[in-house]
């Protein structure tokens, strides 16, 4: 067994635990970093998902909103995100044929739209509810780069206790259906609300909440944009900058076990290696990391117990959406001859997402089954950036689809029924498609080399097993306000910043940790400054 003494060990090497090191590395810290995959990354990552098509594709995480420009400048990434003109389309499913379509490029088509559908009476609310949002976004996200502010203060920056109520108070739905009439215009709202995360609008626990607030706060604008190159572009440069600021990342290290004094230990090639850091950074779900506590030590009481989370509340995650990956010849026909297949996929293409369809869809899954409308939403990266294609590839007229499929829960899904619930799923997302285009999207989908259809489809049960995320839950777990309560105890650098757990050598730099979540770099910044400044 080799032994090592770095200042900070970092475990997991996904976008965060990048920005961890890079962060560390340029204040001067001696930083290792291990991640058990051949490459680092983790969600983030872009692959050749199809055997002889020369295509990129960000095979789980996909677009960009919460990754502040101030993280960008600071380590001198070189990244750049595309803006699409097209905020959302989203048909119509009592009248296929018509749908509503969101342009930022054209405030009058976007009216038009609106009448289209029946949904007249709800453009002005639609305006006054994304001002209200924006003025959120406008106050809160300039602080998630500081320690943590309490309730009350966050409050105060918004000024506005009705708003504040409305948002962080009360269940999404009441607002929802407050300030809008027509059902899928309240349907487009909620779905921010929903993704990844298996509630209702209703749920007093106001989980949809906290999702909706991160989907609308991206630097002040709630804008998602496409990363130019894919995914991979954002965590290569990440990897770029803790290198060369003196970083160790190492791959194919497995971490075994983790105790509260600072110990981990790894395998590597067979060898295994243990190495003491006076901070150790899990780039893990919490989840996980008390797995590898229980592993390395007896987990005895510690002085900060008090003020982290205890192990016995700390359950299993769960994700709730399936994922499905897919190269089109070309952008298949529409239903609705109105409007343009490169506008509709030009943002999000909501599918069977009103209102309605959503709760019912919820409750069907929560009863045990499949829904029999699977609510979706499409991304088409290549529009934006057909640089993820060969140059013969974007020439032909190809496009890449990605689908995110809701209301799929962990629960349902065993080692012994995936296989058969992955073929299920998929169907479903098939059918949901096909329910507003004018062809089968069989019809235009390509062959790879083995003369098969491209398409990948990714189960909750399918992410756990590939990313280590329990559960498959994007967000490591269930989200947190971005502020802390005003009898939260904020008294060590871990916990001002929202990292801390009850050990104080080890801190949280990954999605688990307050303000983390999608990709954004937050949380190995807020761990690294935490680091920095105990």
């Amino acid at each position: 067994m080799t032994k090592t003494s770095p200042d900070v060990v970092i475990v997991g090497g996904g976008h965060n635990g990048l920005a961890a090191a890079a962060y560390l590395a340029q204040a001067g810290k001696n930083v290792l970093l291990l991640e058990r995959d051949d490459h680092t990354g983790g969600a983030a990552v872009s692959a050749w998902a199809f055997e002889g098509v020369d295509a990129r594709l960000s095979r789980y995480s996909y677009l960009v909103s919460l990754l502040p420009k101030r993280i960008i400048e600071d380590l001198k990434l070189d990244v750049e995100l595309a803006r699409r003109r097209y905020s959302s389309y989203t048909p119509d499913p009592g009248h296929p044929g018509t749908g509503l379509l969101v342009d930022h490029g054209d405030d009058d088509a976007t009216q038009d739209s609106f009448i289209r559908v029946g949904a007249a009476e709800d453009i002005e609310a639609w305006h006054a509810f994304y001002s209200d949002t924006a003025r959120v976004a406008q106050a809160l996200f300039p602080t998630v780069l500081e320690p943590l502010p309490t309730r009350s203060e966050v409050r105060r920056l918004l000024a506005d206790d009705a708003l504040f109520a409305a948002l962080f108070e009360r269940p999404l739905g009441e607002t929802i259906t407050a300030r809008f009439t027509n059902d899928l215009v309240r349907g487009v709202v909620l779905t921010d609300g929903l993704i990844g995360t298996f509630t209702s609008a209703d749920d007093p626990s106001l989980d949809a909440n906290r999702c909706f607030l991160y989907h609308v706060i991206g630097n002040q604008t709630g804008d998602w944009d496409v990363p130019v190159g894919g995914m991979g572009a954002v965590t290569g440069a990440l990897a770029n900058a803790a290198t060369e600021a003196g970083a160790t990342l190492v791959t194919d290290a497995t971490v075994t076990r983790v105790t509260p004094d600072g110990h981990v230990r790894y395998t590597l090639d067979g060898v295994e290696h243990e190495v003491t850091a006076r901070h150790v950074l899990a780039n893990v779900a919490p989840y996980i990391l008390e797995q590898l506590l229980a592993e390395g030590a007896a987990n005895e009481p510690s002085p900060a117990e008090a003020s982290g989370a205890d192990a016995s509340a700390i359950v299993r995650p769960e994700g709730a959406q399936v994922k499905v990956n897919l190269m089109l010849k070309r952008l298949p026909r529409l239903l609705d001859t109105t409007v343009a297949p490169e506008a509709a996929f030009g943002g999000t293409f909501h599918i069977n997402e009103t209102y309605t369809q959503l709760q019912t869809a919820h409750d069907e899954a929560e009863a045990g089954g499949i829904p029999r409308l699977l609510p979706c939403e499409i991304y088409c990266h290549s529009l934006t950036d057909p640089s993820i294609l060969s140059p013969e590839l974007a020439a032909s007229g190809a496009h890449t689809l990605t689908v995110f499929g809701l209301h799929a829960p962990d629960r349902l899904l065993t080692a012994e029924n995936n296989d058969h619930m992955r073929a299920r799923y998929q169907q479903a997302v098939l059918d949901s498609l096909n329910s507003v285009l004018a062809e089968p999207i069989e019809d235009v989908l390509m062959t790879d080399a083995h003369g098969e259809l491209c398409i990948e489809t990714k189960t909750t049960l399918d992410i756990e097993e590939a990313l280590n995320m329990p559960g498959g839950n994007i967000f490591h777990g269930p989200l947190d306000w971005p502020f802390a309560e005003d009898d939260a105890r904020l008294e060590t650098p871990a916990e001002r910043w929202g990292v801390a757990t009850r050990h104080p050598r080890i801190l949280l730099c990954g999605s688990g940790a307050v303000r983390g979540g999608a990709v954004s770099a937050i949380a190995g910044h807020n761990a690294a400054m935490a680091v920095l400044e105990s």
